[in-house]
């Protein structure tokens, strides 16, 4: 899902995986690993998706760059 954030272009969640994607505006991908669904909504009402991302996501759950 596309966002409108300075930091993050696009936020997608896989419940059944617990996984969640953040495609950065520079391009690059992440999927982060053991993201609850709380989390995940949070993340998308949130006012600021980086801020949000600091903290409670970046440094909180095991994480992989998706290449292209």
């Amino acid at each position: 899902m596309q966002v409108e954030s300075a930091a993050i272009q696009e936020i997608d969640y896989d419940a059944e995986r617990a996984k969640l994607l953040v495609r950065f505006q520079s391009g690059e991908r992440y999927v982060y690993v053991g993201v609850p669904g709380e989390v995940h909504r949070s993340f998308l009402e949130a006012d600021s998706k980086g801020r949000f991302f600091q903290a409670e996501i970046r440094d909180n759950y095991p994480y992989n760059r998706i290449e292209t």
